[in-house]
């Protein structure tokens, strides 16, 4: 995970405008973050980000014309696509769990204290996710089973080794890198590597992504 040799560059989305000058404020107040551009909904924001680079997107999922949910999706598709931090009321929004299928690299509540957001933004900024491992397994087994194909075997499962398919597993399971460590009788840092190798094996960008790709891939299975 390399750093980054400048500001942190965000695009905010949202169709209210109170709630995009409250984030502009925040975030203008940071030295390490700049706020590049704004849009009102996600297609304004597919055309702003055609022209403009950034690292992280502020995205609502609520909102006319096009939602979240489908501009992550598009913005997923591209070469070099920044990360995406989806906005939601609820941490059980189905809508939520649809933006980390999406690739979203995790969502915020929309009363989330401005200092975690800051936080958030610079989290998903390096690589990481900012869902708590167990909040993730949650989404995924409340609404896996209504929102997900049925899963089937992956052919890029046979690039890992046996550890690191029992390492994805785990992580699925909602365990985090100590746990496992603990688990496995490993050292957290072989844990760390392990996990560094199965995203890119995989071609996947974060913690989130590994866990959605460990169910659709039939990895592990929904609670229950």
């Amino acid at each position: 995970m390399s750093e980054m040799s400048g500001p942190i560059r965000v695009v905010v989305v949202d169709d209210q405008p109170l709630i995009r000058a409250g984030f502009a404020m925040v975030l203008a107040a940071q030295s390490d973050i700049d706020v590049v551009g704004e849009a009102e909904n996600g297609a304004d924001a597919l055309r702003l980000l055609a022209g403009t680079k950034a690292d992280v997107v502020i995205m609502d999922i609520r909102m006319p014309v096009m939602d979240g949910v489908e501009a992550t999706r598009r913005l997923s598709e591209l070469p070099d696509s920044p990360k995406v931090l989806v906005l939601t009321t609820f941490d059980t929004d189905e809508d939520a769990f649809a933006a980390l299928q999406a690739g979203a690299s995790g969502f915020l509540l929309k009363n989330t204290p401005p200092e975690e957001v800051v936080g958030a933004i610079r989290v998903v900024a390096a690589g990481e996710s900012v869902v708590a491992p167990r909040v993730t397994r949650q989404l995924l087994d409340r609404f896996a089973g209504k929102l997900a194909p049925t899963p089937r075997h992956d052919e890029r499962l046979d690039l890992l080794t046996t550890r690191e398919r029992e390492v994805l597993g785990l992580i699925a399971e909602g365990l985090s890198n100590s746990e496992i460590a603990t688990r496995l009788f490993i050292a957290e840092a072989t844990v760390k590597t392990h996990f560094g190798k199965i995203l890119t094996k995989l071609d996947l960008r974060d913690r989130v992504q590994a866990v959605i790709f460990a169910y659709d891939s039939g990895l592990v299975a929904p609670a229950g």
